[in-house]
């Protein structure tokens, strides 16, 4: 088998609400996703979800070479890139090629790709991340309702603004939660995305903990920032997980070597020979390996054969449009499929003729604020859903938009379970 070519597709995960952290928000809840197609000359194609940048580059690394020689084209991948560097979207390129390759590799094989990889049980753990913190405490509390009817009782939240308000936004959700579990205690989660610094980190945690009990808190501070993480995990109760925007073992080498991180997680879209590394770089450092990502299919089904996994990201409870997973979510766990592979279809022809794409805005997740890290003063709550400036300051305001849908729209390819 042969590695012939590749084509690319772009699709758009559609929210219904506004998604956003605190370093921004998208109004329109419309995120892209790219889409590398990977073909061979037997009629095996493969899926990887990820960038596109420098694809010509990357590719040229595998083109002509045999699909199931993962790991090797991992390496090989790597080599090809390591004057330039292989860190971020660059890095990102080569994790959805190589999820590509795994998908191949297990359809090859006639197996899913959880028990290629030597999983034995299909049932991946998962906690509810509803990016939301441009909700109203109403959505905050329905959209976290609907997470709670799939099973799931732990929790993340986006925050770092403001204490009061994150402890209101965190206790609504623990109440729902708690209701649901037959008052059974949740584990919660705050996501902070590396707006603070180390001091205002340990201040924002403490004053929380003082009514709250938080499992993690997530990216306090910058992601490199070995020391602070360190001094963050210190001063705090909960734990610190990181990890998710790193990029290649040279960057965790620090963190673990300080002992700044509690949780290792590592992004779907750095792919799944990347999360093995990873899974085993942590527990030789006996910590636990959690997946970030809004399809993290690869990763779910990678997660089934290391011994540290600990629970994964589950955030939209449908798939990006023109995909269809092989796998459904039910009592808080992803249950994974039987079809070969990663279980993923793709419709082009529904992408293609749909033209669906992501209105470029300029503000968003993705930009650092000027002030992150340096502000002296909590930011009241989030700006109004119209607001004609995404830069300005964040202040109070409401506009209704379309509520959740009630039932998980996430179908399986096939109905049979094991």
């Amino acid at each position: 088998m042969r590695i012939t070519g590749y084509r690319t597709l772009t699709t758009v995960q559609e929210w219904g609400r506004p998604i956003g952290d605190a370093n921004g928000v998208f109004p329109d809840g419309v995120t892209s996703v790219p889409i590398v197609l990977v073909d061979t000359d037997e009629g095996i194609t493969g899926v990887g979800l990820g960038s596109h940048v420098e694809l010509d580059t990357v590719f040229d690394a595998i083109e002509g070479e045999d699909p199931r020689s993962v790991t090797a084209l991992y390496d090989r991948m790597l080599r090809h890139t390591f004057k330039a560097g292989h860190a971020g979207a660059l890095f990102g390129t080569i994790g959805t090629l190589d999820t590509a390759l795994w998908d191949i590799k297990a359809q090859a094989a006639g197996e899913p790709l959880w028990r290629l990889l030597g999983g034995s049980d299909r049932r991946v753990p998962a906690y509810a991340s509803g990016l939301d913190i441009d909700l109203t405490d109403d959505e905050l509390v329905a959209a976290y309702q609907v997470y709670a009817a799939r099973g799931l009782r732990a929790a993340k939240l986006k925050g770092g603004l403001n204490v009061e308000w994150d402890r209101r936004r965190l206790t609504l959700v623990r109440d729902v939660l708690t209701e649901a579990g037959d008052g059974m205690r949740p584990s919660l989660m705050l996501d902070a995305n590396e707006s603070w610094n180390r001091k205002q980190a340990v201040r924002h945690i403490q004053e929380l903990e003082s009514t709250l009990d938080l499992t993690w808190v997530e990216e306090p501070v910058r992601r490199w920032d070995a020391e602070g993480l360190a001094v963050v995990q210190r001063g705090i109760r909960a734990s610190v997980a990181s990890g998710e925007n790193l990029t290649g073992l040279e960057q965790y080498r620090p963190l673990l070597a300080a002992g700044a991180v509690d949780v290792v997680q590592t992004a779907a879209v750095y792919g799944v020979t990347h999360f093995l590394r990873v899974a085993t770089l942590a527990h030789a450092h006996d910590l636990p390996v959690s997946p970030i990502g809004n399809t993290p299919l690869g990763l779910l089904h990678a997660a089934t054969s290391v011994p540290n996994h600990l629970v994964s990201e589950l955030q939209d409870l449908q798939p990006p449009a023109g995909l269809a997973l092989d796998l459904h979510i039910a009592d808080g766990a992803f249950l994974l499929g039987d079809s070969p592979g990663l279980g993923i279809r793709v419709n082009e022809g529904e992408i293609v003729a749909s033209h669906r794409q992501r209105t470029p805005v300029p503000g968003g997740p993705h930009i650092r604020p000027e002030g992150a890290g340096r502000r002296l003063l909590a930011v009241a709550r989030p700006r109004p859903r119209h607001h004609p400036n995404p830069h300005a300051p964040w202040s109070a305001g409401h506009v209704p938009h379309t509520p959740l849908p009630t039932e998980m729209s996430v179908a399986p390819l096939h109905d049979e379970r094991a």
